[in-house]
């Protein structure tokens, strides 16, 4: 005689919570998106009052380039940090999960949300290059330039592009850090 064999149901392993809480996300994103608005417009106000085209004491274009190079850079790792820590800090804290893991989602949840407001930041930057490139063309603005003019075009896109590359990558992993690091704080308290 041939016996039943019955199917016993086994426990889940997985959570049946998702992994990545976009809330939190878009709470760091959103911070992330508003300081780098904050420190872009006080910006700003330093470098319109630091420059002035008809008095020879203040700082040459170079020194003026750097410094707003380096502000530029500033704020966008200031910017990840926050968005970063703040993602890891509001994201909810899981009972029963390794600390790895913990860590590990953590720090991809900063990552995630330097991304969302690194992603929003280029969206206003290129519309509002778009706005302002359609007022130029609107008002028929043309300019001549040289050979010499269009190399250093040139040269100074490729150095602005390789720092924004260089700066992005920091940021991403400023994001993440903090991330981590808010998870951390979020766990101790």
């Amino acid at each position: 005689m041939a016996q039943a064999r019955s199917r016993v149901q086994e426990a889940a392993v997985e959570s049946p919570a998702a992994a990545v809480e976009w809330s939190a996300i878009f709470a760091g994103g959103l911070a992330a998106v508003g300081l780098t608005i904050i420190l872009l417009t006080l910006g700003t106000g330093l470098g319109f009052s630091a420059v002035s085209p008809w008095s020879p004491r203040y700082p040459s274009p170079v020194t003026f380039t750097v410094a707003a190079g380096l502000w530029l850079i500033g704020t966008q790792w200031l910017s990840s940090a926050l968005g970063g820590y703040l993602t890891g800090r509001l994201r909810a804290k899981w009972v029963g999960v390794r600390t790895d893991e913990v860590y590990f989602r953590d720090t991809a949840h900063g990552f995630f949300a330097w991304a969302l407001g690194t992603v929003i930041m280029a969206f206003l930057f290129t519309l509002g290059t778009a706005l302002a490139g359609s007022a130029v063309v609107a008002t028929g603005a043309e300019a001549e330039q040289t050979r010499e003019a269009a190399e250093q075009a040139r040269q100074a896109a490729a150095t602005f592009g390789f720092f924004t590359a260089l700066s992005l990558l920091i940021g991403a992993f400023i994001g993440s850090l903090c991330g981590a690091f808010g998870g951390y704080h979020r766990d101790a308290t």
